[in-house]
């Protein structure tokens, strides 16, 4: 039994490693690009935004990882984790709604919002966070919609595609998270229901 916990423990060690050592590679990424383009050129306020931003995402799911055990819940924190990240980062890199100077893409500032507060409202519990994580798929649409009826960012080339492509891939990662989380809490009940 105690071998079990420390083989268990030990593949869970190697996997938490490993995911530091990715998100350091991702940092690397732009460094070793400046190399080979001039179309990358990150200043240090660059990579401390970018190191500050993987440092708490992985910091997030390294503590999501030790509340629970159910494999369903950590998926759907790592999807909604990525899905966060993702926002953040193609934001202030290039923008959604236009350039990332364009003040339309505070409105993903929202999105984010919704999906912290209702995580804290639900208790991190898997059935709220179901609930909270379809909210924040609603809210991702809504500003979709929001930026192509109002034409925000409309002088961008590419500017409706982008939009509705973006906010078509965040609100799938949403609902995914959503549906694992609700799986989390149907696997919750279904051992607290088994005698």
């Amino acid at each position: 039994m105690a071998g079990r916990s420390e083989i268990g423990g030990g593949q869970r060690s190697v996997w938490r490693i490993s995911a530091w050592i990715i998100a350091a590679l991702v940092l690397l990424l732009p460094s070793v690009a400046m190399q080979f383009t001039d179309e990358v050129n990150w200043d240090e306020t660059d990579f401390a935004f970018a190191g500050g931003l993987i440092v708490a995402t992985a910091v997030t799911f390294e503590l999501a990882a030790r509340m629970t055990n159910n494999k369903a819940y950590r998926a759907a924190v790592g999807v909604a984790l990525a899905a966060a990240f993702s926002l953040i980062w193609i934001n202030a890199a290039v923008g959604i709604i236009g350039s990332e100077n364009n003040p339309a893409n505070l409105m993903y500032g929202g999105v984010l919002a919704v999906g912290i507060v209702g995580a804290v409202i639900a208790r991190f519990k898997p059935s709220g966070m179901a609930r909270a994580f379809f909210l924040t798929a609603l809210t991702q649409g809504m500003v979709g919609v929001i930026a192509l009826a109002a034409g925000f960012g409309s002088a961008a080339p590419s500017f409706p595609e982008a939009v509705v492509f973006l906010t078509g891939f965040f609100v799938a990662l949403w609902l995914l998270s959503a549906y694992l989380f609700r799986k989390a809490a149907q696997e919750q009940t279904s051992a607290v229901a088994a005698p």
